[in-house]
């Protein structure tokens, strides 16, 4: 098997503010597109044929992957739901393939695992992983024995398992002919919308006799769905990434100077330095021509990309992630990810995530702690969404802008293209391509000396 089909024309809504520029698969996690985990997987697996069928956007998509050789894109210009999607490729697919989703990580140990027991079982298979929350929050299914019993649409109790990749043979497209163009099996009032799924076709399968394997993925993967599941993939990504390193790697013309306090291993990028007074507090990876200066703090399982400027006392808290042409100067702190090209400057503090070309004004600072001490309860479409903790962060869209002393709290989000203005508290989600001020009375009053007794 050499061929592999990666499905990224969804519209992704469910993860607003950040699929309104990009396609949802080339959201950044760990500064690298979701769906170039994926893509790099199978290319060192030795795949030598992949297929991305996109939708929105997909002009992003064929510029990232313009030099890899074993990348072709095709375009669903009006998607329907991942059946009809992967349909499209059926001209391109003359052997037994994988499917993966462009938003999901998916280890590669458990890609191969999957090809394994595809080729050993002889039947299509899907890679599963165990449901540990709500069952009704997944397309889900039943496993038992190695097989899939049943398939499930956000099932209130009944899922076991949740789809993460599959193996199929090139008979799977003429099943999809077929799909209804709805989910099927559902629970009683749970509504399905009009779209065609995959799953649904799968389920029409297992009742026609049609046999589906299941191996179960031994490590976790992220299905990247809502603004939350960015910052806990990215998280998960960078202690990866970092926990490889078991020495200090530094490019051509990177260095560090002598008065660094290093408690871990540095990856540095060319060119790259590490100042004066710098403190780094576990592994970090920092990108090429990128300097870190002037007593800056950075904490274990950073990831810093090129062309940055980390300076001047500011703090950048674990997990967290700078993306490329950023600065983060002037005692800031930043706990969570920003996107390329964001400024965040002047004792500000920011938890949460930003996306890209935005600048944030002196002394923006996020809640990160509810007087409650509860979660908050986000919502997604109008649903109420439950969620890992990282849905108490901030959650700021591309090309905004905030005032001087802004205050945003926790689990707000902003759409792209919008502003908020100085001095306002934020305690609700803002649309995009919206400017927000506050209006405030003055009150003029004669004083002076006469005031005082003189």
């Amino acid at each position: 098997m050499k061929t592999a089909v990666i499905l990224c024309a969804g519209n992704g809504t469910k993860i607003w503010p950040y699929a309104q520029i990009r396609n949802k698969a080339m959201v950044p996690v760990s500064n690298r597109p979701i769906v170039s985990y994926a893509v790099d997987s199978l290319t060192e697996l030795g795949f030598d044929k992949i297929i991305l069928v996109a939708g929105r956007f997909h002009e992003e998509i064929r510029r990232f992957f313009r030099d890899s050789q074993n990348v072709q894109i095709i375009v669903d210009d009006a998607p329907k739901g991942t059946a009809y999607s992967l349909l499209k490729a059926e001209p391109y697919v003359h052997e037994d393939f994988l499917l993966l989703y462009g938003d999901t990580i998916v280890d590669t140990s458990d890609l191969q695992r999957l090809a394994a027991a595809f080729e050993e079982k002889g039947e299509n298979t899907a890679l599963v992983g165990e449901i540990k929350d709500r069952s009704s929050e997944h397309i889900g299914c039943i496993v038992s024995n190695g097989e899939i019993r049943e398939v499930l649409g956000h099932s209130r109790d009944d899922s076991t398992h949740h789809f993460a990749a599959f193996a199929f043979h090139p008979t799977i497209f003429g099943a999809l002919q077929y799909n209804p163009c709805r989910f099927s099996y559902t629970d009683v009032g749970m509504m399905p919308p009009i779209e065609g799924y995959l799953e649904s076709t799968l389920g029409d399968e297992l009742r026609r006799g049609v046999k589906l394997c299941a191996v179960t993925a031994q490590h976790p993967f992220y299905d990247i769905d809502r603004p939350w599941d960015i910052l806990s993939a990215n998280a998960a990504m960078n202690a990866k990434k970092c926990s490889a390193l078991t020495e200090n790697v530094l490019a051509e013309g990177a260095s560090i100077d002598e008065t660094a306090v290093l408690n871990g291993f540095v990856q540095l990028g060319k060119n790259s330095s590490i100042g004066k007074n710098v403190i780094i507090e576990g592994n970090v990876i920092i990108g090429d021509d990128t300097i870190v200066k002037n007593g800056a703090i950075l904490s274990e399982n950073v990831v810093i990309g090129d062309r940055c400027r980390i300076r001047n006392a500011c703090f950048i808290e674990r997990f967290s992630t700078v993306g490329n042409e950023c600065i983060v100067s002037h005692a800031a702190e930043l706990d969570g990810m920003i996107m390329d090209r964001v400024y965040l400057y002047h004792y500000m503090e920011w938890n949460g995530l930003i996306g890209e070309n935005t600048d944030l004004g002196a002394a923006t600072v996020c809640g990160s702690l509810r007087f409650d001490d509860s979660i908050t309860i986000q919502r997604v479409k109008g649903r109420r969404e439950f969620h890992d903790g990282y849905g108490d962060a901030v959650f700021l869209g591309d090309y905004c802008r905030t005032g001087v002393n802004a205050i945003l709290m926790p689990g707000v989000k902003v759409g792209v293209y919008s502003v908020i203005g100085p001095g306002v508290l934020l305690n609700r989600d803002v649309p995009d391509n919206t400017l927000l001020y506050q209006e405030q009375k003055l009150c003029e009053k004669h004083w002076g000396p006469e005031k005082y007794g003189w």
